[in-house]
């Protein structure tokens, strides 16, 4: 007997901006980006140049008519900032049900519904610290990411008491050139080095990219050395908003997924995109509510040593 395919609709429920908003940020030490109860704060850079946005709200989760929602910007690029207030924060976005899901996706999407996609068009900014999380532990990334921007990050524009510990990302210009030892005090290595200049040599077209929507855009990433599948589809939902991506070549992401649908402690890509498939369409949005609420699959052995690169 056939299985009954599942349905997507979408549903009204309040719109919790904070949750909506922490993917766009590296961690707690992110210098480029702080987030907290009411308030995202991110140093950036434009297509007119640096900017600082602040996100301010009175209420979450809320409707989005009653969440009190402010925005101010400073610097060149306050304007391209202000302008896509509206995206970042997922105002056309909407939750929604699949009818004859399995109860996992049910009960991950109804926890979770707070939570908007929205799309920053940021590529540039999205891709660094992305790319630095290639094949090493959160904490590594966290702390590698800092160090890069404190190293060549320029202090953004706005008011001293809002940015005076902040970063922008650094600049195409001070990373394209660097040689991949550059980077071995910071921790990072040449496989990972190298898509960094790349990515900041071809700065200027991310932004031609990223308006041709999300096909293009990945079709363009892959090009560039270095940049595969996994920062690929780690990168198309936070920018585009791209409720499908989905990033293969994740350590955990098989293991959640088969653990939550299959009660199956290991699995790989395949098995994940098999999977996945009956929710084609909404698969990253599916994803990222398992990997938020659905737990981990469970440990075996010991847990692998961190041998760092840098030498101080």
């Amino acid at each position: 007997m056939s299985r009954v395919v599942p349905v997507w609709t979408e549903i009204e429920a309040p719109r919790s901006l904070r949750r909506t908003l922490g993917i766009h940020r590296m961690g707690w030490g992110d210098p480029t980006t702080r987030l907290a109860d009411g308030r995202f704060v991110r140093a950036t850079i434009t297509p007119d140049g640096p900017g600082t946005l602040v996100i301010r709200w009175t209420a979450d989760p809320a409707p989005a008519a009653d969440c009190g929602l402010d925005a101010e910007a400073w610097g060149p690029g306050a304007a391209w900032l202000l302008d896509r207030v509206d995206d970042l924060v997922g105002a056309d976005d909407r939750p929604g049900v699949f009818e004859h899901a399995h109860p996992a996706v049910e009960r991950a999407l109804r926890v979770t519904r707070g939570g908007r996609i929205g799309s920053s068009r940021m590529l540039y900014h999205h891709l660094l610290p992305t790319i630095i999380a290639q094949r090493i532990t959160g904490g590594e990334a966290v702390r590698q990411w800092a160090k890069l921007c404190y190293e060549l990050g320029e202090p953004p524009p706005g008011p001293d008491d809002l940015v005076a510990t902040m970063r922008l990302p650094p600049a195409p210009d001070s990373l394209y050139r660097r040689p991949a030892w550059w980077f071995h005090p910071l921790g990072i290595e040449k496989k990972r080095a190298r898509p960094l200049t790349e990515v900041a040599r071809h700065a200027d077209k991310l932004w031609r990219w990223t308006d041709a929507g999300a096909p293009t855009t990945a079709e363009k990433l892959a090009l560039l050395p270095g940049v595969g599948a996994w920062t690929i589809g780690s990168s198309l939902g936070p920018v585009l908003g791209d409720p499908d991506a989905v990033p293969v070549g994740d350590y955990h992401h098989p293991n959640t997924v088969a653990w939550a649908l299959a009660d199956e402690p290991r699995a790989d890509d395949d098995r994940m995109l098999e999977l996945l498939e009956p929710y084609r369409g909404q698969r990253g949005r599916v994803l990222w509510a398992l990997t938020t609420s659905a737990g981990s699959a469970p440990k075996f052995g010991p847990r692998r040593r961190i041998l760092p690169m840098a030498r101080w």
